[in-house]
């Protein structure tokens, strides 16, 4: 069977988790392609909640093998701390697969990422401070430090002494702050290999056999479109290509084995950081949006910025992707409002845009064009099949999946397993 990728649609934090629960039961292996632990996912089975931060989220299916694949970046003491929290909860993470080829997040990359945030000032990008574009930085400048090099360690110190020539220099003499001991990182590094060697695997070559024998691998991306280093509102992005065209890389497979895309969109748009977000609300609807569905930061516990769902960016990830099939989230979140606005093109110096602008500035100073669909007043977190739903719900799903460009496949009516209606296949 090929690969399928699953891949946020807009600025993150879409559900994500939700969808690829929703598939467990059928997929073979889910890999995290790439990101770190800047990323969340929050899965709800039952009467209880789970927040992944490094692991896929595959972990939580018993007959799921999760794989973090060599696009990731990992900071081993988060790794073990999530590993160890599921233990206390009766999840058994032992199948977990890491590629040898995923790079580190040592501490001088936590510690440049806080100092050259603060230094920016108003410019700053909104990271989260975990070491994650230091980390992608290194990697690109060839000096990173990989999984594998915790089994060797002449090559491990050897590596921690030239990057420590640089970065020391950076932390002591430019930002006035305390330098990074090369031994004792080595010490430190070296413990977590020892944990982390059962683990350990050549990923690429793993998942390329359970192709051939027709298992079914769910490619499973962090952040979204919008973040893409590529593709997204640069600079105010990730450090990574959380598209679909990064789940190849990413996870060491060939674009070929992929058959199917799936976006995640919520009913409405979040961001979190800095960086244009044309259909923010800076009202009481905002924030109403941002207490009725729950906004906070699953990493960082932040308010997330909130605003109608925006069909430009939509047709974007559709474009951008391959989209297949939209999955929509929170469609509940929308219940009681007379009308629903949704952004069906910008407004730049005067002149519409139906498809993003093609300049930063021109993104900057986009004001959205709304179309309003009617509004429901009925709970519909009980509905258990799209017919259940009230007219004006179904109607503004088929809207959204014409302004997007692809099928919607499935909508989400509540955080729960059972609360996801499947319009058609997802797989």
């Amino acid at each position: 069977m090929p690969a399928i990728v699953l891949i946020g649609a807009q600025w993150g934090d879409e559900g994500k988790g939700k969808a690829t629960d929703l598939l467990g039961d059928r997929v073979h292996y889910v890999v995290r392609y790439q990101g770190g632990n800047n990323a969340g996912h929050t899965v709800v089975i039952g009467d209880q909640s789970y927040a992944l931060h490094m692991l896929p989220s595959g972990v939580l299916s018993p007959e799921v093998t999760p794989v973090i694949g060599n696009g990731v970046v990992i900071d081993p003491g988060v790794l073990f701390a999530e590993i160890d929290a599921l233990a206390e909860r009766g999840v058994d993470c032992g199948r977990l697969l890491v590629s040898a080829n995923a790079h580190l997040i040592m501490p001088h990359h936590r510690a440049l990422d806080k100092v050259t945030e603060r230094y920016l000032g108003s410019a700053r990008i909104g990271t989260t401070g975990r070491g994650i574009g230091p980390t992608y930085g290194d990697k690109v400048a060839r000096v990173g430090i990989r999984v594998q090099d915790l089994f060797d360690p002449g090559i491990l110190r050897q590596k921690l002494d030239l990057v420590l020539r640089e970065k020391n220099q950076l932390l002591t003499k430019v930002y006035n702050r305390r330098g990074i001991d090369a031994q004792a990182t080595a010490d430190e590094y070296l413990g977590y290999g020892e944990r982390l060697r059962p683990y350990v695997a050549d990923t690429g070559l793993v998942l390329g056999k359970a192709l051939d024998e027709g298992k079914f691998v769910l490619l499973e991306g962090a952040q979204a479109t919008m973040l893409d280093v590529d593709h997204g509102t640069y600079p105010f992005v990730t450090s990574s290509s959380p598209t679909a065209g990064g789940a190849c890389a990413g996870a060491g497979i060939g674009p070929t084995r992929i058959s199917k895309v799936i976006g995640v969109v919520k009913a409405y748009t979040t961001r979190v950081g800095a960086g244009p977000f044309p259909t923010e609300l800076h009202d009481e609807q905002g924030e109403w949006l941002r207490k009725t569905g729950g906004e906070y930061g699953v990493t960082t516990g932040r308010p997330r910025r909130t605003g109608w769902f925006d069909a430009v960016v939509a047709r974007y990830a559709a474009r951008v992707n391959g989209v297949t099939d939209f999955f929509i989230t929170k469609l509940d979140v929308l219940s009681s409002l007379d009308k629903v606005p949704v952004c069906v093109a910008y407004e730049v110096d005067g002149a519409r845009h139906d498809e993003i602008p093609m300049t930063q500035t021109e993104f900057h100073h986009a004001k959205p064009v709304y179309e309003y669909l009617d509004g429901w007043d009925e709970d519909i977190s009980r509905a258990r099949s799209f017919g259940e739903l009230p007219a004006a719900a179904q109607a503004y799903v088929r809207a959204v999946e014409e302004m997007a460009g692809a099928p919607v496949s499935a909508v989400g009516v509540g955080p729960r397993r059972d609360q996801t209606l499947q319009l058609r296949e997802l797989c």
